[in-house]
This record gives structure tokens, C-alpha cells and sequence, in this order.
């Protein structure tokens, strides 16, 4: 893999680029062709905290995760795991997909134990349901904070369709709301 290495408010020295690239070559032992494009990192510090980003852009899907903390190497072993656990749950759902139509051939190495232990991965263990109530925006946001959830399914009286807003990682906040 080729690795595109930068840092944000921070200097990438040799012993931090050699531990990313050691770490992060692990992950070639997923591939049957390693990943012909630029694996992405970005070290950055921010508020404080230690982060990296990596974006590992593959044919049919892209691989993304970060991680903060006060460590930049405890930051990278996390996120390493984080994109194992991706990939893994990747190589189910393609190899789920093969065995229902047979004959696709994947990008990643076959893995039978691995597949086992992620096959309960969705299983669905709660349903809600509920009233959508009609209300603005600044009123979700608001009845979010109040139940202490990071996210709200409201109604939205200004378009009368379904919405979502989200708390983001850096505080502020987001809507989802369908594409008409």
C-alpha cells in the first residue's frame, strides 16, 4: 500500500510516519490485491486532543475512520482496529451476497471464523414506535437535549416530511431530511 501521510498543526516525524505505516500494513493481509490508489492519513491536533484520520478508498467501497485522545499512538492503534472491524464486516456482507447469487468474486480474502463471529452483528434486539409530532427545527434540537439523545426523528412542520437531527462530534448539529 502506498500511504499519503500530512499533518494539521502538527509535525510528522519519522518515528510517528514509520509506526502509521507499520500499523496501518497490517491490514494488507485482508487484501488479495492491495489497494491500487493512496491511503489518506491525516495527523491533526485539535482542541488539545491527538487525531488521525485514514480514508483507504477500495473498487466498490471507502474505508474511513478517526480516533482523538491524548496519545497520537494510542489514537492510531484504535483506529486501526476500527477499519479491521470494517473490513471484516465488508467481507460478510459480500460474502453473504456471493452465496445468495453465486459467482461475484471479492476483493478481499475469504475468512470462515471471522465471518461466523460477525454473522449476529445486525441482529436487532428493540423496536420503537411513536407519534411523530409536528415541530421546527430549533423545537427538535431542543426536545433532543431534553431526552439526553444524540439524535431526533421529528416531523418537520415547514416541509411536513420526516426529519433528523444529530448532535456532531464537534458540538454543533446536523439535519438529515429526505431528497425530493
Amino acid at each position: 500500500m502506498k500511504f499519503n501521510i500530512r499533518g494539521q498543526h502538527i509535525e510528522v516525524t519519522e518515528a510517528l510516519r514509520d509506526y502509521v505505516e507499520k500499523k496501518l500494513s497490517k491490514l494488507e493481509r485482508y487484501f488479495e490485491n492491495p489497494p491500487t490508489s493512496e491511503v489518506n492519513v491525516t495527523l491533526s491536533v485539535i482542541k488539545g486532543l491527538q487525531a488521525i484520520e485514514v480514508t483507504i478508498p477500495l473498487t466498490r467501497v471507502l474505508l474511513r475512520a478517526e480516533e482523538k485522545s491524548a496519545d497520537m499512538y494510542a489514537s492510531i492503534d484504535v483506529v486501526v482496529d476500527k477499519l479491521e472491524r470494517q473490513i471484516r464486516k465488508h467481507k460478510t456482507k459480500v460474502n453473504r451476497k456471493i452465496r445468495e447469487e453465486g459467482g461475484i468474486r471479492d476483493i478481499l480474502k475469504v475468512d470462515t471464523p471471522t465471518l461466523l463471529e460477525d454473522e449476529d452483528f445486525y441482529e436487532l434486539v428493540r423496536t420503537k414506535r411513536f407519534t411523530l409530532k409536528p415541530m421546527d427545527v430549533d423545537e427538535a434540537i431542543l426536545q433532543m437535549n431534553m431526552v439526553g439523545h444524540t439524535f431526533f426523528v421529528f416531523s418537520n412542520m415547514d416541509t411536513e416530511q420526516v426529519n433528523v437531527v444529530y448532535k456532531r462530534n464537534d458540538g454543533k448539529y446536523g439535519l438529515i431530511e429526505p431528497a425530493v
